[in-house]
């Protein structure tokens, strides 16, 4: 095989480096490579982000006759040290909000449902402290994790109390008179200050480390190589930290990706300029050198569990002849969140029907209005994700549900599978030949906005960033061909042969077209046959104004014939648009409001 130059330099370097690698650039490739360069009785240690990346680095390890390379997790090099040594029993799914009620028998006062907003929030230091460098829970202020105001002012109220019951937990589990969870056994590996005895280190997807995780790779007495990609780090919510940024090594690139062609290293390109709207950035160069021109792999892509079922449900609806679909991760988790509510559970509180409620915290508030005032203070995005579905799907929820799981395939046949659902999280390391994006990522438009606002409020950087980061994964996840949402494009970057530009209506477009049985479908056919995508320009062919930016004139036009009572279809011959899209300006415009 044929190195690339940057390649070359890091398989003959010598001392700790860190290699900054982009999507698709051979990497473990790389790294491998670079193992078998090193003295044939060398113990090394290759330490893989999670289960899945461990199995597949074993193989091509063991492919290439590399017994002396051991792959583990941290987690896995972890339980041995600590899990045997202590006995520990651990609890997999770790504690319910509702559990934490009843095993620390907490009280609180004031809000409604207090003492379930309280469990939520020890939850969360827990974690906050298990990932983190720090010896002592009082090292760390949990306020510097909260970000929403009404959740803020929670915490600050109830902090001292929230502090005391986190440190008991993890007091409890420390002696062992509860189950410990596996954040746990991690931090007390961390904090043994544990050396493994291994000549060369290997450090995989490190921008996406925890600080603890860090601390131990750091402290090790070999020659350390950390890899990962700056613009990769999506898991800031797990309190991970871009190791790459605080590791003091040389540093060498990979900025070749093997994976895609040009167009698409391109537009990745011009999505992390986005960057510079609210910081400093330094551009990265990426050459597309992929030649990949088949498409037998298809998968749709959101940010969200609920933006992803929403897709899903879209696309079973529109493709009723599609008989095999895959979702990456157990798909039963998608209705559930992670301290065990159900979307069921949500659904019953919405009709009425309390005694069908299993989840104790949801059985606790009254209706959905409290459950959403409960939300609003803790953060809880996937409980606000499940209300959003019920809202909008109601009792239809049961058999959308099942339609899916009947047609979902089984992990031994995922090769069966006509269309793979996933999130970005649950694809990070994955590639398709063809990908369609749902349109719930980050927009250049609301970034814009954001920073207009942060003149006059400060904004979260970091987050912001890894929601760039978001959008810059999921278009990196194909081999060849691309459907992206015009929302997600960056303004003026032009069609190619694999990029197609999905146009995007507003509701009341939506609801027009279905009322007048037009149709622009929201799925583009994945197939290899380019004439049959959709695009701005096609839908322009048969509307002729649709999705041009309304101006301050035609704004003023609107306005004096809504004043006049002038009928719809008349707007309609006006502007030359959707009655969905007059509608829509009209409710922008709050003309209701002000003239109705």
């Amino acid at each position: 095989m044929k190195f690339t130059e940057e390649q070359q330099a890091i398989i003959g370097s010598i001392g700790n480096i860190k290699i900054n690698a982009v999507a698709g650039s051979g990497k473990t490739t790389t790294v491998i490579e670079y193992a078998r360069a090193r003295p044939a009785n060398s113990r090394i240690l290759y330490l893989a982000f999670n289960k899945s990346v461990k199995l597949e680095a074993e193989k091509k390890f063991r492919d290439k006759g590399l017994n002396n390379v051991k792959v583990e997790t941290a987690h896995s090099l972890a339980f041995r040290h600590i899990v045997y040594h202590h006995q520990y029993k651990i609890r997999a799914q770790g504690y319910k909000t509702n559990e934490i009620v009843e095993l620390m028998n907490l009280e609180a006062t004031g809000d409604k449902h207090a003492v379930y907003i309280v469990a939520n929030h020890i939850n969360k230091f827990i974690a906050y402290f298990c990932n983190s460098n720090k010896s002592r829970v009082q090292e760390l202020n949990y306020l510097d994790v909260v970000t929403d105001a009404v959740a803020r002012t929670f915490v600050t109220n109830f902090y001292k109390y929230i502090e005391a019951q986190t440190r008991l937990l993890l007091s409890k589990m420390d002696k062992g008179e509860i189950e410990i969870t596996h954040d746990f056994y991690l931090k007390k590996f961390q904090l043994s200050n544990p050396q493994l005895g291994y000549d060369y280190t290997l450090f995989d997807e490190a921008q996406d480390a925890s600080p603890a995780m860090l601390d131990v790779f750091l402290k090790q007495q070999a020659t350390k190589v950390i890899v990962g990609d700056t613009h990769q780090q999506i898991y800031g919510w797990r309190y991970a930290v871009n190791s790459l940024e605080k590791a003091n090594f040389s540093t060498f690139q990979l900025s070749t990706s093997f994976r895609f062609g040009q167009d698409i290293a391109n537009l990745a390109v011009e999505v992390l300029k986005w960057k510079a709207l609210i910081a400093e950035h330094r551009e990265i160069p990426i050459t597309g050198k992929g030649k990949t021109k088949e498409i037998n792999s298809k998968a749709v892509i959101a940010r969200t569990n609920l933006g992803l079922l929403l897709k899903a449900i879209e696309y079973t609806n529109e493709h009723k002849k599609v008989q095999h679909i895959y979702f990456e991760g157990n798909i039963n988790s998608y209705t559930y969140a992670d301290d065990g509510a159900s979307l069921y559970d949500v659904l019953n509180l919405y009709n009425g029907k309390r005694h069908l409620i299993k989840d104790n915290l949801i059985k606790a508030v009254k209706d959905l209005d409290e459950l959403e005032d409960y939300i609003e203070k803790t953060e809880d995005v996937q409980l606000g994700m499940m209300v959003e579905i019920v809202k909008e799907y109601g009792n239809e929820i049961p058999i959308i549900i099942k339609k899916l799981k009947d047609k979902h395939v089984s992990n031994e046949e995922r090769d069966k599978a006509e269309i793979i659902f996933s999130t970005v999280h649950r694809c990070k390391g994955l590639e398709y030949d063809a990908i369609y994006l749902a349109n719930d990522f980050i927009t250049e438009v609301k970034l814009k906005k954001i920073k207009e606002e942060s003149k006059k409020a400060p904004v979260n950087i970091s987050k912001l960033n890894e929601e760039i980061n978001l959008l810059y994964v999921a278009i990196t996840r194909t081999k060849n061909m691309l459907h992206i949402p015009e929302t997600l494009v960056p303004a003026g970057f032009p069609v190619s042969a694999n990029i197609n530009i999905i146009p995007v209506l507003s509701q009341e477009e939506k609801k027009d077209n279905k009322d007048t049985g037009k149709k622009v479908p929201s799925f583009q056919e994945f197939d290899a046959k380019r004439g049959k995508t959709y695009s701005v320009e096609l839908v322009r062919e048969k509307v002729k104004d649709a999705y041009q930016p309304w101006t301050t004139e035609l704004d003023d036009e609107l306005t004096d014939m809504f004043c006049k009572g002038k009928d719809m279809t008349d707007m309609v011959k006006h502007f030359k648009r959707t009655k969905g899209a007059i509608l829509s300006r009209i409710k922008k415009l709050e003309l209701h409001e002000r003239f109705g």
